[in-house]
């Protein structure tokens, strides 16, 4: 299996990779900065220099052109400024899923938040407009007919080891997970395609990350 994965140096991502390439799928990472690539080398992927706040859908496209799945796993970040969460955490989510409908990819994973709400209101502003633009985000990728997407909502995130049980649900207990447990249930999700359709919360739990798959799909 061919994933192409946006914010391919992020936290999340990299896990990914690392998990994907190990078990010998090619995963590859899209970068803004070129200093990044051997980070994804050394985890196994093939870097992409491809800034989403700048390119084409066509160009995007091509990148995609032969996948099995496109993952949106990118941020603006801490910092990064409130109008980086329109053009990253929104826009450049649609992108990549304009891209891979025109690319005939449709298999779609995005990587949001749990309160993500395009209406979402919140004492800290910054935190507000993010929670909006990835509310924003899910609700857009949720309307498109062309892909097979799914919706996968974290808590908090953890740098702990993950321990490879969770809660996976439509709606969870607000809480905390580790990035790993994150990445080793995109690829499982990634791996079970009656999740389509689905908008799931993610938090540490009891139940071994395959078994809570299966049981959001009502398997």
């Amino acid at each position: 299996m061919r994933t192409v994965i946006a914010g391919g140096h992020g936290q999340i991502a990299l896990r990914l990779e690392r998990l994907l390439t190990a078990r010998g799928d090619s995963a590859v990472g899209l970068i803004r900065n070129p200093a990044q690539a051997d980070d994804l080398r050394t985890a196994g992927a093939e870097p992409v220099v491809l800034d989403l706040e700048s390119a084409s859908v066509d160009q995007v496209a091509e990148v995609l052109r032969g996948a099995d799945a496109a993952v949106f796993a990118a941020g603006a970040g801490p910092g990064s400024g409130n109008a980086r969460k329109q053009t990253v955490d929104l826009e450049a989510a649609v992108l990549l899923a304009d891209a891979a409908e025109r690319a005939g990819v449709r298999r779609y994973v995005i990587v949001s938040s749990m309160g993500a709400d395009a209406q979402a209101e919140h004492a800290d502003e910054t935190l507000g407009i993010y929670l909006r633009a990835k509310g924003a985000a899910d609700d857009a990728i949720r309307a498109r007919s062309g892909l097979d997407w799914t919706v996968l909502r974290p808590g908090g995130l953890l740098d702990d080891a993950g321990t490879g049980r969770v809660r996976l649900a439509p709606g969870v207990t607000r809480g905390s997970v580790p990035r790993d447990d994150v990445a080793a249930t995109l690829m499982t999700l990634l791996d079970t395609p009656a999740t389509a359709g689905l908008t799931l919360e993610l938090v540490s739990g009891d139940t071994p990350i395959d078994e809570a798959v299966r049981a959001a799909t009502g398997g």
